[in-house]
């Protein structure tokens, strides 16, 4: 594929700039959502089609994103995309779901000769803004490099971690990475409130040494000063991890931290927290 047209199939806190990012670069024909007029507005400001119909969108594109909430969004858009695109259409799923259900929508378009790769994404909001996600792709090498186009424009870094499903795999890993240092952080935060300890200088000095991290770095001031404006949604992460605790008790770990966070933020959810960064944490850290 020299030119690549491009239709992107979500347009959510990571969708709408990611999808931005393939207009800047002149590959992006198509966006579709399931709520039309966020389409449609999507469609004005990036210069590009958003039909009202699917099927337009399948048959314009050489590849299609999608960003979607649940597996069985992915699962619906696999058959969708399987029944009406052509033979060789790449479809790259950059959705958080179980690499059970990967395998499940690559088995659906490789019937009817349509080739996936499962990409899930890190980095935040910000780093879809920025154009600076880490991607994790599993799937056949090949459909990778005739993606990459595609996934260049908004990474910083793309790793191919193996068959279908191993990009999954990874991300369940790096939800479990994400829970526990939120988790950290925000009882360390919390304590340092109660001593009394100053922001401005705590903040830096623990930046510095061996309790560095991105999530201090980009969450800790704003969760002291109580502002919990959406990076990665609680109730996302509350959704991530329980597909990571299929996978953990399948393979027989330690889930500690993966209860935890699941019971820490099922509370949240029941306070009407959940559209709230995962930084929100913080709340119950201070009433403990």
């Amino acid at each position: 594929m020299n030119e690549l047209n491009v239709g992107f199939v979500g347009l959510g806190a990571m969708g709408l700039p990611m999808a931005g990012h393939l207009a800047r670069a002149g590959l992006l024909a198509a966006v579709w959502n399931r709520s039309h007029d966020k389409a449609t507005a999507a469609a004005a400001e990036l210069g590009v089609a958003a039909p009202a119909d699917l099927a337009e969108l399948i048959a314009a594109c050489d590849v299609i994103a999608m960003c979607v909430p649940a597996d069985a969004d992915v699962l619906h858009l696999a058959e969708e995309i399987a029944a009406k695109a052509r033979i060789g259409t790449v479809v790259v799923d950059h959705s958080t779901v179980s690499s059970v259900t990967a395998k499940a929508a690559h088995a659906i378009l490789a019937e009817k000769g349509c080739e996936f790769i499962d990409a899930p994404v890190s980095g935040g909001v910000e780093g879809a803004k920025n154009g600076k996600l880490s991607v994790m792709v599993g799937g056949d090498a090949e459909v990778l490099e005739r993606a990459r186009p595609v996934l260049e424009c908004y990474a910083a870094k793309i790793s191919h971690m193996g068959e279908v499903g191993a990009g999954q795999n990874t991300k369940a890993v790096n939800q479990v990475l994400v829970a526990g240092i939120a988790q950290a952080v925000c009882e360390g935060l919390a304590l340092s409130e109660k001593l009394g300890l100053d922001a401005e200088r705590l903040l830096p000095t623990l930046g510095a040494g061996a309790a560095g991290n991105w999530f201090l770095d980009k969450r800790g001031a704003t969760m002291l000063r109580n502002e919990f404006a959406v990076g990665f949604k609680l109730a996302l992460l509350h959704k991530d991890l329980k597909i990571v605790r299929e996978l953990a008790v399948a393979a027989g770990t330690d889930r500690s931290v993966i209860e935890q966070s699941l019971a820490d933020y099922a509370v949240l959810l029941a306070q009407g927290h959940g559209d709230e960064d995962i930084s929100a944490l913080i709340r119950l850290k201070r009433k403990a």
